[in-house]
């Protein structure tokens, strides 16, 4: 892609017929059939022979299985190769994770309500987005009819085809998005995100938690204390499940559109945004247990119960989804982005540099031990991340000169 280009998604609701539906969910099925299939040839060739099997081995046999399989062969062959890609790339992923010393998380096999998308490479292969009459045709289903809510730029690289509980979705990925620079204003910041204030400027904006997960929760627990009592495998149970994942997907909504509106005020407000680089998956890691050395076999106390409670605030937040979508953002308007190291960007005083855990008297007040300086604790925190960006960006300038 060359200057000024990007690459971009677009999302978009499909409203497809009865009979469009029912193929939908056939597509789905047979590619989660295929994407399991595949898995349990590595691992039954792993477990007799100890080897392993490509995606150029597997691809190769795709040829064969459609000309016994008419069900198989009327979709898009193109689709299913992107599904044997996917699950390359789930075992990449596994041995890199072996590689690196993390949680190795072997691939498993996809049930049918965690298989939710299928994917086409290319347009014109088995599909093909038709922009001058809101549809999208797929080889197998025919033309679905599509809400475009936005004009599609750039050139559609791949088609994706994702079903959200009870609805479905269009996704164009497209390169040669051309960037929509914004100008300049002057200003930098400094935001520390958090649980009281979702986020908090180093020129002192609050900006308030929604808390979306908590507004929805009696309606989510309903759901699905009424999904509980449903007889496993009935139909009743399937449709409660559905009602379930909606209920998920309405908060997630909310969520997102809060994420995209703060992201695009704070674009559209400052030329350099500093954030902190946090590790949320280290965050919200369950507490160590504390072996008690009175009783063997016993535990004790190591404050998960309290600390349950704050992982589930900090999943609520999104912070992770939020700063996706601010670099997203910042790209398409020209801005910067800068991550820094968040350690003792809490408890550094900014007065005197004296960095200690004292400093932090509670979540909402700092007062250094060493100058007794006090200031609001988030403010205080976003204050520190803007220092630490300047510095970075006076470090890059350095070495540019």
């Amino acid at each position: 892609m060359g200057r000024g280009l990007m690459r971009r998604a677009y999302k978009f609701r499909m409203r497809p017929t009865a009979g469009q539906h029912l193929r939908l969910q056939a597509c789905l099925e047979s590619h989660r059939e295929l994407y399991n299939a595949a898995l349990q040839e590595r691992r039954d060739a792993w477990k007799m022979t100890r080897t392993g099997v490509s995606y150029a081995s597997q691809s190769a046999q795709l040829k064969g299985i459609r000309e016994v399989r008419p069900d198989v062969a009327v979709w898009s062959f193109s689709s299913e190769q992107a599904t044997l890609r996917r699950l390359n790339r789930s075992f990449a992923a596994f041995f890199r994770r072996v590689e690196t010393g993390e949680t190795p998380g072997y691939p498993r096999f996809k049930a049918a309500h965690r298989f939710d998308s299928v994917e086409w490479p290319s347009g014109g292969d088995g599909c093909r987005w038709k922009p001058d009459t809101s549809c999208v045709y797929l080889q197998g289903v025919g033309d679905v009819k599509v809400t475009v809510h936005r004009h599609v730029e750039g050139r559609v690289k791949t088609i994706q085809v994702r079903r959200q509980g009870r609805r479905w979705f269009l996704i164009l990925s497209c390169d040669d998005v051309p960037a929509r620079p914004l100008g300049p204003t002057g200003a930098v910041t400094g935001v520390d995100v958090g649980v009281a204030s979702f986020a908090v400027t180093s020129e002192a904006a609050h900006i308030d938690n929604p808390r979306w997960a908590r507004a929805g929760q009696a309606r989510l627990e309903a759901a699905q204390q009424r999904l509980a009592r449903k007889k496993r495998g009935s139909n009743n149970r399937r449709a409660a499940r559905e009602t379930v994942a909606a209920r998920h997907h309405k908060i997630g909504e909310r969520r997102r559109d809060f994420h995209h509106k703060t992201a695009r005020a704070l674009v559209t407000g400052y030329d350099v945004i500093v954030v902190e680089d946090l590790k949320i998956a280290s965050m919200v890691r369950r507490a160590k247990p504390v072996p008690d050395p009175d009783s063997p076999g016993r535990f004790l106390a190591n404050g998960q119960a309290a600390k349950t409670g704050l992982n589930r605030s900090i999943h609520d937040a999104g912070w992770g989804a939020f700063v996706g979508i601010l670099k997203a953002k910042a790209e398409e308007a020209g801005r910067r982005v800068l991550d820094v190291d968040p350690r003792h960007t809490s408890d550094r005083c900014e007065a005197c540099g004296h960095a200690a855990r004292e400093n932090r008297v509670s979540q909402a007040v700092f007062r250094c031990v060493a100058c007794r300086h006090i200031a609001d604790a988030d403010e205080h925190a976003a204050r520190n991340i803007l220092r630490a960006g300047l510095a970075l960006l006076a470090a890059e300038q350095a070495d540019a000169a």
